[in-house]
């Protein structure tokens, strides 16, 4: 397949794209992001794990310091004073019956679903529409909680649930082309070192294995781990 004119010129830009520190690595992606919208800066980690095993599972929370960029649509599945808690922090949606009905029937218009304790029995249903998209409420996400007005914060500001994919790879979005490139560091920097901070005991050899940064229409830039991990310390 050939390159289009614009994949060309950013191949003729940057001759080489492996290796990089992370300062090169952002500039270019940044520069590289020309798309006609706000293109969504990506990092994509390898990890010496084997999701198949229950213990090398890599999951976890990270708050990025300069948020994602991104509008985060939030449905709190709550009852009354809690639902009214939930809108009042900002929530788009909150409620019950009328959602889990909208869900069933195709409505997908939402980015994170958040549940009060209680809620789980009545929604577990929604389990084959919302697991496979990542939507399902879970305790270690911080999702299932009865502070769904600091959960509902915490989600608009920033924070992202992410999770080993079956070939060990974890995906998020960091946030926008429009970001300066120091907020972009901060934020790829953040996710890192929980990354790091979530090594399971179980995992052997080298654990990060590679980090490519891209953007939503971009080339990938992968940047040298070990200066990463010493930037990190």
């Amino acid at each position: 397949m050939k390159n289009t004119k614009r994949i060309t010129k950013m191949l003729e830009a940057v001759k080489e794209r492996k290796g990089l520190q992370l300062k090169d690595a952002v500039k270019y992606c940044k520069a590289n992001a020309t798309a006609k919208f706000d293109e969504t800066i990506e990092v994509a980690v390898n990890l010496g794990v084997d999701p198949k095993h229950a213990d090398q599972i890599v999951r976890g929370v990270v708050s990025l310091p300069h948020g994602t960029g991104k509008t985060v649509r939030v449905l709190v599945f709550a009852m009354e004073e809690k639902a009214k808690e939930a809108l009042e922090a900002g929530a788009d949606y909150a409620g019950f019956e009328v959602y889990m009905n909208k869900i069933m029937e195709g409505w997908s218009d939402i980015d994170v679903v958040i549940a009060t304790p209680d809620m789980m029995a009545k929604i577990s249903r929604l389990g084959k529409v919302l697991g496979p998209r990542g939507l399902m409420p879970n305790p270690k996400s911080g999702t299932v909680t009865n502070d769904v007005a600091q959960a509902v914060k915490e989600v608009k500001a920033g924070k992202i649930d992410f999770r080993t994919e079956k070939k060990g790879i974890v995906q998020v979005g960091i946030g926008k082309a429009s970001f300066s490139e120091i907020q972009i560091e901060e934020n790829l920097t953040e996710f890192i070192k929980k990354i790091l901070a979530l090594k399971p005991s179980a995992a052997k050899g080298t654990y990060l294995k590679k980090v490519t940064i891209s953007s939503t229409m971009g080339l990938g830039y992968e940047i040298d781990r070990n200066s990463l991990t010493a930037l990190i310390g």
